[in-house]
């Protein structure tokens, strides 16, 4: 896994001290300062979360926002709730992660050939942003993009990630439509780019069994497939 560059280190500085969105800004430090009863003695993050992972990735995933008790709290993607069990589990069983489970930025949780972000850094209440704080994370998004020089495969969790890492693609000039439909599985191969849809592994989605794990698995099964099919082209 490749180290932090020095234009990374700067990107993540910038979304760190991001305030544009007075809304978001409000809410995530209201919700610091609140907490909830079981992580009541937790010093929580409470600012904007980059994106992590390896910078050589081949496999970008891309979430809807930070958790407001989980990467709010923890300040690393995916870390510390229920749909982080979900991914590193899953990201362990194809080869991905060295450990099935991530608690805290500290744990010692290493992933290889992926890269894990969101299209809006800050945590939103009742986990709905708007357009305008969706768009003005934005640009925060196509440098995470532009970041990672051997992407072939971005997997999209939930339908809002899905419609606005479209609309980023498009206008980073990556692929050659701005909308496609979403189907939990759905894959689509575009120029040099593949396209995974998935439902968000939320506990709405995994506790009403809109989401099961063997729904999940499968379209994990389907990212180990494409990155060995990339394997073989690449020998």
């Amino acid at each position: 896994m490749h180290g932090i560059s020095g234009a990374q280190d700067t990107l993540i500085q910038r979304i760190v001290g991001c305030r544009r969105c007075e809304r978001l800004v409000r809410y995530r430090e209201w919700v610091s300062q609140v907490k909830t009863r079981r992580f009541k003695e937790w010093i929580y993050w409470g600012r904007p979360v980059p994106g992590f992972g390896d910078l050589d990735a081949r496999l970008m995933i891309v979430g809807l926002a930070p958790a407001a008790h989980g990467a709010n709290r923890t300040g690393r993607m995916f870390t510390g709730d229920s749909s982080g069990d979900w991914l590193f589990k899953a990201l362990y069983k194809i080869g991905l992660s060295n450990k099935p489970d991530s608690i805290s930025r500290d744990d010692g949780m290493e992933v290889r050939d992926v890269y894990i972000t969101s299209i809006v850094k800050c945590p939103p209440p009742e986990n709905k942003p708007n357009r305008g704080e969706i768009l003005s994370c934005r640009e925060y998004l196509k440098e995470e993009i532009r970041t990672l020089s051997r992407l072939k495969i971005i997997l999209c969790l939930g339908r809002l990630s899905w419609v606005n890492t479209v609309e980023t693609l498009y206008e980073l000039d990556m692929i050659p439509v701005k909308r496609l439909g979403f189907r939990h599985g759905s894959l689509y191969r575009l120029d040099n780019l593949t396209l995974i849809a998935s439902y968000h592994p939320s506990r709405r989605n995994t506790q009403t069994g809109r989401l099961t794990w063997n729904m999940w698995m499968e379209v994990f099964q389907m990212v180990e497939r494409l990155l060995a099919e990339s394997n073989r082209r690449d020998t």
